[in-house]
Formats: structure tokens, C-alpha cells, sequence
């Protein structure tokens, strides 16, 4: 049930949800991409026609994950060659090595194999903001504008069989598969199996890196997919949240809405934005709201996130958003873990306070994740508008979190 502040605010309007997700689901918009950069540019006049001062933050990238996790996997099956030549020290030294560089790549580390073998592109990160700069709080919101490329590894027969046939197995999943830790397990057993002479361990390591390196070959040529949910759906709650705030906003309260570029790419846009904008940013007054996929139709706040190891977000702003969501009469589901990253993961690593909104459907599915058929023919605006109004009570109420938390 909705209380009386709750009520008395505007509604987000579906129509601008839609109008912003069917413009730019059309422009072709991978990491670093020219579609990338027009598609920031228009983010950037929707917020600067709402009143908000907007600016696009031109910042360096690196364009895929899918290549240099390539290069680390074909390095894998060298030292499995090597290892089943009974060179054992290269085999179990390179498979050590690979291992923690797939670890590096994929969890925010120094990307160590991308500047060896890349080079950096621009991107752009549109920056919209209201409020008084000197507010006792700072709530920052965050989505991305750009969109993945497809694979076969992103095919969704099995899952959807599984759901058909065995749905409790489904209900009991509390995350998704740890797909990233097989990746990881290729390098991981052809060291071992160097280490301990085991050629049947070589063997299944470089058949697991082969598997790898060919799925990252495949991703690493594809065009990117429309991106209606991943995440236009994100960016259009921001903007209609937006037009609703920029009459509405606590006088204590300053909003940062911010879409990045580059995310597909593992988090590339957020972490340049979190060098630009951190030092300025207190943790003890600023939290963070990700909005990604969001039109499954049933909205999901993650309560921890990692490829490898996963990460608790803050407890106490969690329950903070929940009780937002419960005033607000949304079913905002509880207790799932993600085994991905969004762009939460890189204020989260910072110490902010950090809540990521997502989405799955009625099987707790994520139908078209990464597939060409994410267009808004098959959203459910209803949880995007849902997430729009989340954002704006969050907004609206923030003051009641930090006194809570933070007396005095």
C-alpha cells in the first residue's frame, strides 16, 4: 500500500519509455562504436529538454572482453601442448598465469592482457544532474546506453527446457551458473595437470579452452543486438524518473543520472567515471541505484554480484529500497545473487552504499538476454515504469535513510 508522500507524486509516463527505448534501439550500438556515440547524444538532449544540466563526458575504453579473454584462452591450450610434452614447468607456470589474467580481466583488476593487446577507444558517458551541488546528499543513478553482441553461448534451449520440465529446479536457483568460472577452470586444470603429470587432466583443460576460445571467437565478430532491455529499459526508467524529479526534488537532495558507455565491454564507461568522480563524491552521504534489464517483468534487487567471488551490497540501504518498494505497492523480489557484473560492482568495490535493479520473468527467466530478438516488441514496460517510480521514491525519501543510518 502506498503512503501519503508515495501517492502524491507524478507517475512515470510509459509513453516517454517507450519513445526513448524504439529511438535508439535502431542505432547499432556496441562498446566504442560510432551507434554508441550518437545514441549518448540523444540521451544527452532528452535530459537537457527536461531541465537538467547535461553534459556527454568523452572518456578511453577498451571495446570487448571477448579478445583478450580469446588470447588468454589460446595461451591456455599452448601450455597444455606444453604440459602434455612433459614440459612441465611451462605448462603449469603458463596455465597459473593465464588463469589469474581470465581472474583480472573479469573483475576489475588492472586488465593487464588488454593493454599488452589492445589499445584504447573513446566512449561516452552522459552526465545528468539537478539539485544543489552543496546538498547534504548525493544520490547517483546509474545505466548503460550501449549493447552486447550476441554468441551461441548466450542460446537459451537448455534453460528454457529446464524451466518446461523441471521448474522446481528453477524456483530453488537462487543465481545463475557460475559460467565464468569454467573459463577460469581451463587454465586452471591444465596447471594442475602439468603440475601432477595427469594427461587426462591436460586434456579436459584444453578442451575447456578451446570450448572458450571458441565461444569468445564467435562473440568477439558479431553486430550488437538491439539492447531494448539491456539496457534502453534502464535508460528510459532514468529519464522518466527524471522528468517527474526535476519538479520534485528535496531541497537536500542532489541527483546524479548517469549512463555509460562501454559497459558490455566489463564495466569500462563506470570505471572511468569512477576516476573523474569519486574523489568528489563522500561515501558517507552518496548512494547508488543501477537500473539494468528491467523488462522482464518482475524486478529483482540483487543481493550480491561477482563472476568469480560475490559481493554483498549494503545491507541496511537495501532494506532502505525495499521499504520504498513495499510503500509503493511493487513486488520487488528479494534473495537472488548474480554470478555477472553490472556496472554496480565498481561503486560497490569503492565502499559506496549500492543497490542493483533487475528484472526476470514469471520462471525467473531472462528471456532474450543477449539475443537479436531484445526489442521492445517484447518488454513489459510495466516493471521499467515500476523501476522509474522506485528511483523517484528513493529520491524523494533518501533523507530518511541517512538519518536513520547516520544520526546526527
Amino acid at each position: 500500500m502506498r503512503d501519503d508522500a508515495d501517492a502524491a507524486s507524478e507517475a512515470p509516463d510509459v509513453d516517454l519509455l517507450r519513445s526513448v527505448i524504439e529511438e535508439l534501439e535502431t542505432i547499432p550500438r556496441l562498446p566504442t562504436s560510432p551507434g554508441e556515440r550518437q545514441a549518448a547524444h540523444l540521451i544527452k538532449h532528452r535530459f537537457s529538454r527536461l531541465g537538467w544540466h547535461s553534459v556527454i563526458e568523452e572518456v578511453d575504453a577498451y571495446r570487448s572482453y571477448a579478445w583478450p579473454i580469446g588470447v588468454l584462452c589460446a595461451g591456455s591450450v599452448v601450455s597444455a601442448v606444453a604440459g602434455l610434452r612433459h614440459r612441465r614447468a611451462l605448462g603449469t607456470i603458463g596455465g597459473l598465469l593465464i588463469a589469474a589474467g581470465i581472474i583480472d580481466d573479469i573483475t576489475g583488476g588492472p586488465m593487464l592482457t588488454r593493454r599488452l593487446f589492445m589499445r584504447k577507444r573513446p566512449t561516452q558517458n552522459v552526465i545528468a544532474e539537478a539539485g544543489d551541488p552543496d546538498a547534504g546528499l548525493t544520490l547517483v543513478v546509474l545505466a548503460h546506453h550501449d549493447a552486447a553482441p550476441s554468441g551461441v553461448i548466450f542460446g537459451q534451449d537448455v534453460e528454457t527446457w529446464v524451466a518446461d520440465h523441471h521448474p522446481e529446479v528453477i524456483r530453488r536457483m537462487t543465481s545463475n551458473p557460475p559460467m565464468w568460472w569454467l573459463v577460469i577452470a581451463g587454465p586452471a586444470l591444465v596447471a594442475v595437470g602439468s603440475a601432477v603429470r595427469s594427461r587426462r587432466l591436460l586434456r579436459l583443460g584444453a578442451g575447456l579452452s578451446v570450448g572458450s576460445l571458441l565461444a569468445m571467437l564467435d562473440i568477439g565478430h558479431r553486430e550488437a543486438v538491439p539492447g531494448a532491455n539491456d539496457n534502453l529499459s534502464g535508460v528510459a526508467a532514468m529519464i522518466a524518473a527524471a522528468e517527474v524529479l526535476g519538479s520534485e526534488l528535496p531541497e537536500n537532495v542532489r541527483v546524479i543520472f548517469a549512463s555509460m558507455g562501454a559497459e558490455e565491454a566489463l564495466q569500462q564507461g563506470v570505471r572511468a567515471f569512477a576516476d573523474t568522480h569519486f574523489g568528489a563524491l563522500p561515501r558517507d552521504n552518496t548512494y547508488f541505484v543501477v537500473l539494468d534489464t528491467l523488462g522482464f517483468g518482475r524486478l529483482v534487487m540483487l543481493e550480491a554480484e561477482g563472476p568469480v567471488r560475490m559481493h554483498d551490497y549494503d545491507s541496511r540501504f537495501k532494506d532502505f529500497v525495499g521499504r520504498r518498494a513495499e510503500a509503493l505497492g511493487i513486488n520487488l523480489h528479494r534473495g537472488l545473487r548474480s554470478r555477472n557484473s553490472t556496472d554496480g560492482t565498481v561503486p560497490q568495490r569503492h565502499g559506496y552504499p549500492t543497490v542493483s535493479i533487475v528484472s526476470v520473468d514469471e520462471r525467473k527467466l531472462m528471456p532474450h538476454y543477449h539475443l537479436y530478438s531484445d526489442t521492445s516488441e517484447n518488454l513489459n514496460y510495466e516493471s521499467v515504469r515500476q523501476a522509474a517510480e522506485l528511483v523517484i521514491s528513493i529520491a524523494q525519501r533518501l533523507g530518511d535513510l541517512h538519518t536513520a543510518v547516520r544520526p546526527g
